[in-house]
């Protein structure tokens, strides 16, 4: 079982940064991949970015690619999105999950989540 809890949301301006937290627990968490997906109101849940067990590989949307970074800590359990030059569109709920191998983009694919942090960029 793999406990998430997101933290470091909140509201910014177009164009400022934000850096989100993803603390886990778990026996098998730092071998787990995990993701950063994000719903906004009336929309699909969508992929952000994901990263792998050692943090060697990174996975982006194009939406956000060279605007966002994922990374994770296994030491500290914990996963982070540091997100620049954010855009209205960037306005969701995110959320980090976890599943236990392999790459994926889809949100069915992942079997832990936690509760969301709130995001709001406005102009």
């Amino acid at each position: 079982q793999v406990q998430l809890v997101e933290s470091g949301g909140g509201a910014v301006q177009a164009g400022g940064s934000l850096r989100l937290s993803c603390a886990a627990s778990g026996r098998t968490v730092s071998s787990a991949v995990m993701g950063w997906f994000r719903q906004a109101p009336g929309k699909e849940r969508e992929f952000v970015a994901a990263i792998s067990w050692t943090g060697g590989s990174t996975y982006y949307a194009d939406s956000v690619k060279g605007r966002f970074t994922i990374s994770r800590d296994n030491a500290k359990n914990t996963m982070y999105l540091q997100m620049n030059s954010l855009k209205l569109d960037d306005t969701a709920d995110y959320y980090c999950a976890a599943k236990t191998w392999g790459y994926s983009d889809y949100f069915g694919d992942y079997d832990y989540w936690g509760q969301g942090t709130q995001v709001t960029v406005s102009s």
